[in-house]
């Protein structure tokens, strides 16, 4: 016994009071910066499509906020040959290089940062696909609209459906979704960013334009359309999807509620004089204003 253990077994017998060595505590190396996203000069197509992807022609519903996205994606999962899984934001994830070797052996085997991200979206993608059994990806994840011409480099085979909804209509239900957090004029602002990047995705790409406001009302022939479109067979359950209710925060237009199977119509469109000046273009763009109106 060390004379270490010899006085501790003194203190513990005469004063019940046991001396410990106290042992640094373990450090955790602090998480540095995530990589930021390859610079768009970096960005181009596959150099081996077959080699470089995994998934054959996924599809991304292009939307803004607030559009009936959610609604779109449960109908259409549903099918049972398409996969639509919550929002992935596949495209937040960055790859970045350690050391510059690493960045010499990408080089030498023809891979910048781009190439890297884009298979790394592609890999996480077609794992939930395959986990899925499903033949088809679909996602919705509305902020995709901003980085359509990335995504498109990405996966030149993909698909899109460009979902449409009144401007009116999804900023208020932008500023339903928290109106403490945003008022309606900044509501209004907010939604228009998002509106403004799927008319630029139009205008880019080639796909089919789905509306909302056709989604709620006639379900079965929007759905029919959709289902011609991606070249599968139309599913009478695509209608009936689950027991389950897609209700948003707030809400109380959404119509994506389900009663005896059946999708719900929304709220009426707004009036000429409800919309606000600032969403009047987008308006009558998307042909929910005619020219002749709101100047």
């Amino acid at each position: 016994m060390t004379w270490q253990r010899r006085i501790n077994g003194a203190l513990v017998k005469f004063t019940g009071v046991q001396l410990t060595r106290v042992r640094p505590a373990a450090q955790s190396s602090p998480a540095g910066p995530a990589p930021a996203p390859a610079p768009e000069e970096l960005v181009r197509p596959p150099a081996d499509p077959r080699a470089d992807r995994l998934l054959v022609a996924p599809v991304f519903i292009m939307s803004p906020v607030r559009s009936g996205s959610t609604l779109l994606r449960s109908l259409l999962n549903a099918h049972p040959e398409l996969h639509a899984p919550h929002e992935l934001h596949v495209r937040r994830l960055t790859v970045g290089f350690g050391t510059p070797l690493a960045r010499k052996a990408m080089e030498a085997l023809g891979h910048n940062q781009a190439d890297l991200e884009h298979m790394l979206w592609d890999r996480v993608l077609h794992r939930e696909l395959v986990r899925s059994g499903k033949r088809t990806i679909v996602d919705k994840t509305p902020a995709n609209a901003f980085a359509y011409a990335r995504i498109s480099a990405c996966w030149p085979d993909a698909r899109y459906v460009f979902l449409l909804r009144h401007p009116a209509s999804i900023a208020a239900s932008w500023y339903e979704a928290d109106p403490v957090k945003r008022t309606r004029e900044e509501a209004a602002s907010d939604a228009l960013r998002y509106m403004k990047a799927v008319q630029r995705a139009r205008k880019a790409l080639t796909g089919l334009t789905v509306r909302y406001e056709d989604l709620t009302g006639e379900p079965e022939k929007t759905t029919r359309a959709i289902c011609d479109f991606l070249e599968v067979e139309w599913e009478p359950g695509m209608l009936a999807y689950g027991e389950q209710k897609v209700v948003q925060k707030g809400l109380g237009d959404w119509s994506d509620k389900i009663r005896s199977g059946a999708v719900q119509q929304g709220r009426d469109l707004p009036g000429p004089d409800e919309i606000p000046d600032l969403l009047k273009p987008m308006c009558r763009s998307w042909g929910y204003l005619p020219e002749e109106e709101g100047r």
